[in-house]
């Protein structure tokens, strides 16, 4: 009779560790599918938004445009209001943009939805000023008031 609860205790011990696992990996499955590489926006806990050509974002006294140009050349063009001092700070509030911190600034990885992984597919985000790729980094970048900012994938 003792050899009978055993079993029974072992079986019912293994199916409730089989229930937590399935529990468990559940969870990290939905934590995992934010629709962005990380779900962040360079640390700030926001989740990439994907927003729409023409969409008006934000609140604040300076006003930039920021276009996203995609791999096949769509464009999305956005307004932004902010009263943050740098364009990352801005694009990073909203959601816009989310990468990896490196010894050279937020490395971009992720524009309003859109990975590009340089190791796999060769091709990066280049962040541009007015047209002319920018001599600093979109997280180091003072906004100047109606100024252009774009990212392009190249």
């Amino acid at each position: 009779m003792q050899n009978t609860q055993k079993k029974h205790i072992r079986k019912s011990s293994s199916f409730i560790l089989c229930i937590v696992l399935i529990v468990a990996m559940a969870l990290f499955a939905t934590g995992c599918s934010g629709g962005t590489f990380g779900g962040t926006a360079s640390g700030s806990g926001q989740e990439t938004a994907v927003q729409t050509n023409g969409a008006v974002l934000g609140e604040g006294n300076t006003q930039f445009t920021f276009t996203i140009i995609d791999k096949e050349g769509g464009e999305t063009q956005l307004e932004i209001h902010t009263d943050k001092e740098t364009v990352g700070d801005a694009l990073a509030e909203l959601g816009l943009i989310s990468g990896e911190e490196s010894e050279y600034g937020l490395y971009v990885q992720t524009v309003n939805g859109i990975t590009v992984d340089y190791d796999k597919d060769g091709v990066y985000w280049a962040f541009y000023i007015n047209g002319e790729y920018a001599p600093t980094g979109v997280d180091s970048t003072a906004i100047t008031e109606g100024d252009s900012y774009s990212f392009k994938v190249e």
